[in-house]
């Protein structure tokens, strides 16, 4: 009887074991995911692909030479210092210079009062946040002036063109547009990048307005366009609405999650880091397929939302210490990269399926390039929270 018992204990130790195995090697071994080469592949062949030499600036797709929006450059900007961040490479240090200069010649030398090439708020701010982390990665001095002069720009208005900023003085929160039909719309794709603006800034000057203007922003925006319950954040909220739109994007989810961490990097007050976790689970959990592959959407220039969360979930993961997060991001990479076209070394917004072998937009091959960046090759903690 004894031994009958003993042996069924060890049997039990034993699966024990093995499932504990099992489940590590699922979900964090020390195994590489993708190599070092591979992810400068991801990278060249995107920059090959899209970024047009003659502009300066990524065009549209493979076939059409038209720029890409605005906006979406200083992503694609933020994917190239991420390439230089990895690896050191002098020709990744050119193209983050020759980026800012294509992008000058393309619009109007970074002229924020030129509302033909700089119509709304966001527009602007996504460039205020890629134009500061220039100069965190270079020190160059010309990058910080017109990343503050942006900020400023979208808080207080311009006498040029004639409006009184994106921040609301009365009802709080940042305003998309400056035209009338956007005066109303307080979306999240202003509020939150707001935020990470400020803090980026905040943390280069040490100035404490921008500091106090990011908790303000914070504070009114997740009071508004956040569910504290699920997580989810929601699109936008229209001053003569009483409820705001539920519809989540990727990248309002990954922005909260960004402004989040870096407040609480600076506080260290937990409840930020709480609010990125709650944000990340809710992609992770009901935003993503039954395999965990990250959302994508067919609008215009949508699928570029991908690229954005790439840089925003490292942060938590990194500077938040969320290791659990890292085997769910290894897993989007190895389906993404297993599914590319073998013959261009691009892929594909749906990670789920083989990249098509005809014309693909820009911001549609971003995600897993993106990702392949910032990602550390390997997994090398298995956290289960």
């Amino acid at each position: 009887m004894k031994l009958t018992t003993k042996l069924l204990s060890f049997s039990l130790l034993s699966l024990i074991i093995l499932s504990g195995c099992k489940a590590q090697t699922r979900l964090g071994s020390t195994e590489k995911t993708f190599t070092k080469k591979e992810a400068d592949t991801a990278f060249d062949s995107f920059h090959n692909h899209y970024y047009n030499t003659r502009s300066g600036v990524y065009q549209t797709s493979i076939q059409n030479s038209k720029r890409a929006a605005i906006w979406t450059q200083a992503i694609f900007w933020d994917i190239a210092m991420n390439a230089y961040k990895r690896t050191g490479y002098n020709r990744y240090r050119k193209t983050i210079d020759d980026i800012f200069e294509g992008a000058a010649k393309e619009y109007d030398n970074y002229n924020w009062d030129n509302d033909k090439e700089w119509f709304i708020y966001d527009d602007i701010m996504w460039w205020v946040i890629s134009l500061a982390r220039a100069h965190e990665i270079t020190g160059d001095k010309k990058y910080l002036e017109l990343s503050e002069s942006g900020f400023d720009r979208v808080w207080n208005g311009s006498r040029i063109v004639g409006d009184d900023g994106s921040y609301d003085k009365e009802k709080g929160g940042m305003r998309w547009g400056w035209k009338p039909h956007q005066r109303n719309g307080k979306m999240a794709c202003i509020n939150f990048p707001t935020v990470i603006g400020a803090m980026t800034l905040h943390n280069i000057t040490g100035k404490q307005s921008y500091f106090d203007k990011a908790a303000e922003i914070y504070d009114w925006a997740r009071n508004t366009l956040f569910d504290p319950i699920r997580g989810r954040i929601a699109d936008h909220k229209n001053d003569r609405g009483r409820n705001p739109d539920w519809t989540t994007h990727l990248y309002n989810q990954a922005t909260f999650i960004g402004a989040g961490v870096m407040l609480y990097n600076k506080t260290g007050e937990k409840k930020y880091l709480d609010d990125a976790v709650l944000a990340a689970n809710y992609v992770r959990d009901s935003m993503c397929d039954e395999n965990g592959l990250l959302p994508f959407e067919n609008g215009i220039e949508q699928g570029i939302y991908c690229a954005i969360f790439a840089q925003y979930i490292i942060r938590l993961i990194e500077d938040g210490q969320q290791t659990q997060y890292l085997s769910w991001m290894h897993e989007n990479i190895r389906a993404a990269w297993n599914n590319r076209d073998r013959n261009r070394t691009l892929t594909f917004k749906n990670f789920s399926q083989p990249c098509p072998s005809g014309d693909i937009e820009v911001y549609d091959a971003s995600g897993c390039v993106a990702l392949m960046q910032v990602m550390p090759k390997k997994i090398t903690q298995n956290n289960s929270k």
